[in-house]
């Protein structure tokens, strides 16, 4: 289903993102996990994955006060990392001007990947990529300097697939998680599409388990889904994930599950076949939290 190529370090392994010469870390800092944290407490997180060997770090204006959080956190770190930012907004002006407020905001002069966030359905797509849509903006501040690559994140196959026809993207970014992917066969056909047009796949919700069930109480607050519930199940997520094309997974909004990530991914070895049964039997009876059956 398509190779990656990577670099075999002390720690994290790295795979290269796309075409570059750029390898990343295969656990991406997911920004929120600073977001209602004191800055004493980002800057030690930050601290910390920079240490683990993370080069990758995901964020968003959506993400409360996250972005205000990890501009200062990351600077230090800011010329040797990979920052990836995104916007909701689909026009062109409202997507310029979220834009430079995340530039402000993490203080910096340019983002390595910018992204559509979470574009879900046909008629986002479409807005997108009608005249004053929102790729406009990004494809101007390619030009500008302002970002390197440009990306998308989505949380329907449909969009995504769309998304994938419409423009040569560098990266995706899209759940890559064991029970969607047997429980609601989501994920096979959007893995197939980025690798026939080039683009890098960059994993979200990894480390989820199932859906909450209706009233039932968040664990971790964060998290909207119910996530893995021990590092051997976080093990068997990570191993999964990372055993198929993805070039890196972003982490949950929780530090604890971020370290668990890390402490998977640095004894990460494929899958066997028999091990792919065994994750496939496991997951049933589980509620994934997207299905290629449902509208999501």
């Amino acid at each position: 289903m398509g190779s990656i190529h990577f670099l075999s370090v002390i720690g994290l392994e790295k795979r290269r993102y796309g075409n570059t010469n750029i390898y990343l870390s295969v656990v991406g800092f997911g920004g929120i996990a600073v977001m209602n944290e004191s800055q004493e407490e980002a800057n030690r997180l930050v601290a910390k994955a920079i240490d683990r060997g993370i080069n990758y770090f995901d964020v968003a204006p959506s993400y409360g006060n996250a972005e205000e959080r990890l501009g200062p956190a990351l600077k230090p770190y800011r010329d040797s990392v990979f920052l990836a930012c995104k916007t909701l907004k689909r026009t062109k002006r409202e997507a310029e001007e979220e834009m430079h407020q995340s530039l402000k905001r993490l203080h910096t002069d340019h983002f390595d990947l910018y992204q559509l966030h979470a574009v879900t359905t046909l008629e986002e797509v479409n807005q997108i990529f009608s005249d004053g849509g929102a790729i406009e903006a990004l494809i101007e501040a390619r030009e500008q300097g302002l970002i390197k690559y440009i990306g998308f994140s989505a949380h329907s196959e449909e969009a995504a697939l769309a998304l994938l026809d419409r423009f040569k993207f560098n990266s995706i970014l899209f759940p890559i998680n064991w029970v969607c992917w047997y429980q609601g066969n989501f994920g096979p056909r959007v893995v197939e599409k980025a690798l026939e047009k080039g683009a890098a796949i960059l994993a979200l919700k990894t480390m989820a388990k199932r859906r909450l069930k209706e009233d039932e109480p968040r664990k971790w607050p964060k998290c909207w889904y119910a996530p893995v519930e021990s590092f051997e199940e976080a093990f068997m997520a990570v191993r999964f994930t990372l055993s198929l094309p993805v070039t890196a997974a972003v982490s949950p909004g929780h530090a604890e599950l971020l370290w668990w990530m890390c402490d998977a991914a640095e004894r990460f070895k494929p899958l066997s076949d028999d091990e792919k049964r065994a994750i496939s039997n496991m997951s049933r009876g589980l509620e994934p939290i997207f299905s290629s059956k449902q509208a999501t």
